[in-house]
């Protein structure tokens, strides 16, 4: 019998190569070749014919291109998984066939939120099969019982690493709902190498995306982020998927993000916030009360943005810091948005505003652990760094968005009347923000708001701080 082939692929960029190089010839990436063996011809073919893994044939056509007037759409009805927040984040719930991916840190509770949305979805619509690679029966059964699942919900559990049995289970159950936790512990006998590796986790990805689209299935994996920050492994999942869902959260904070990276049936940025409880995940309908609930009133260096994540308006608090350097280098750390763009906004402010920061360090964060990064940000942040300086206090009750270019003007952006009506609904009675998103006949005004337009940085600051 003929050895299998041996071949080494980077970890990194997914090159192969036919010998070891200390560096991919690709990417560049350092040691990053790792050895992998397919399986022979005799033990692939025997594995496809057993466990029905050959789904290329399902996706066949007669090669005959149609006119674009002559192709025939469908909307499917979208199933609910039962929470609201999920639901919202894929565009309006689960689509039938979909092939969907949820990355995110480790511990961060992934698995939380996906055995409660299984067990909503197992009794609303149908069966649900949940295999796990990491954890057993007993131990999944374990924190259903704590998340509240009835022994009579048609959940079936199956704790299995190979890709080959996991689809033979599917096709024998034939579950309304799939779900694989996670993709970077299952593995394939077609091929010799580790779970997690490149070849492996391409492999799975395939598989299952046949499985989903060939029998309808909605899919959803669960994927690690790896060592680098990349989400189970170098875009491989990524470009396959339907769907990329990123669930985020500080673990020493209660609330979580999961956050629409990529989405074929809805919108990208849409948004979901959650609340990590004894009792499991907890759907938040007022993201701006949780965020601001801790919210100190006359603290120098606190300002109010309004932001807008897809089509969801949140209010959130931006501190800042300000203290003179002891060391002669100054410090410049951002929590929650970016450290290039802070820079920017501290040149700004010493050129256009006469704030001298040479010589301080600066701390700016967003309160809650929320990640903010669309230029609407960037009048708060000047804010609040201003509002530290000069050790003065923002009005409790007055909100703040606008870009800032590099000459000290204010910049209008999309979307102002959404973060105004959330901001006057949250009992805020001013709002600093750009002079092109100011309308004189604005809903806002009528109901007590006074909405103040500002062309330059010096021009907010003159109205922020007094």
């Amino acid at each position: 019998m003929k050895p299998p082939k041996v071949v080494f692929v980077c970890q990194e960029c997914g090159a192969q190569a036919p010998k070891w190089m200390g560096r991919c010839a690709d990417c560049g990436a350092w040691n990053s070749l790792v050895e992998e063996r397919a399986a022979s011809p005799d033990l692939a073919a025997g594995a496809a014919a057993g466990a029905g893994t050959n789904r290329y044939a399902q996706f066949a056509t007669s090669g005959t291109s149609k006119l674009y007037a002559e192709v025939e759409t469908s909307n499917a009805a979208r199933l609910s998984s039962g929470i609201g927040e999920f639901d919202r984040v894929l565009g309006g719930g689960i689509v039938p066939g979909s092939l969907i991916l949820l990355g995110g840190e480790p511990g961060i509770g992934k698995s939380t939120l996906l055995l409660q949305a299984a067990a909503h979805f197992a009794r609303d619509i149908g069966p649900v099969l949940y295999a796990s690679g990491e954890e057993s029966e007993h131990q999944i059964k374990s924190r259903g019982d704590r998340l509240g699942v009835g022994p009579e919900t048609p959940l079936y559990l199956l704790a299995e690493t190979c890709i080959e049995r996991i689809l033979e289970e599917i096709a024998r159950l034939k579950p309304a709902l799939v779900i694989i936790d996670s993709v970077q512990t299952v593995f394939s006998i077609k091929f010799q190498s580790a779970p997690g590796s490149i070849g492996q986790v391409r492999e799975a990805a395939t598989q299952f995306l046949f499985a989903a689209k060939g029998q309808n299935i909605p899919t959803i994996l669960v994927g690690h982020v790896t060592k680098d920050g990349a989400l189970a492994g170098p875009k491989v999942l990524e470009h396959v998927v339907d769907t990329v869902l990123s669930f985020e959260g500080e673990r020493h904070h209660s609330h979580r993000v999961v956050r629409a990276v990529k989405n074929r049936f809805g919108a990208v940025s849409e948004l979901g916030v959650f609340e990590m409880t004894g009792t499991g995940l907890r759907a938040v309908a007022n993201p701006s009360m949780l965020f601001l609930s801790e919210r100190a009133a006359g603290t120098p260096g606190s300002a109010v943005l309004c932001c807008v994540e897809g089509s969801r308006p949140i209010l959130v608090e931006v501190q800042a810091l300000v203290s003179t350097s002891t060391y002669g280098n100054a410090r410049r750390m951002a929590i929650g948005v970016d450290q290039s763009r802070l820079s920017l906004l501290l040149a700004v402010l010493e050129k256009r505003a006469g704030l001298s920061l040479a010589g301080d360090d600066v701390y700016v964060n967003i309160a809650g652990g929320m990640t903010v990064e669309e230029p609407a940000a960037d009048l708060s942040v000047v804010a609040a760094v201003a509002s530290s300086v000069r050790n003065r206090a923002l009005a409790h009750k007055t909100a703040v968005f606008g870009e800032v270019g590099l000459s000290g003007e204010i910049r209008g952006i999309p979307q102002a009347p959404l973060r105004i009506r959330e901001a006057v609904q949250m009992g805020f009675n001013r709002i600093v923000m750009p002079f092109a998103n100011v309308e004189p006949d604005s809903a806002a005004q009528n109901d007590g708001c006074e909405l103040v337009g500002v062309r330059t940085v010096g021009e907010a600051l003159d109205n922020l701080i007094a």
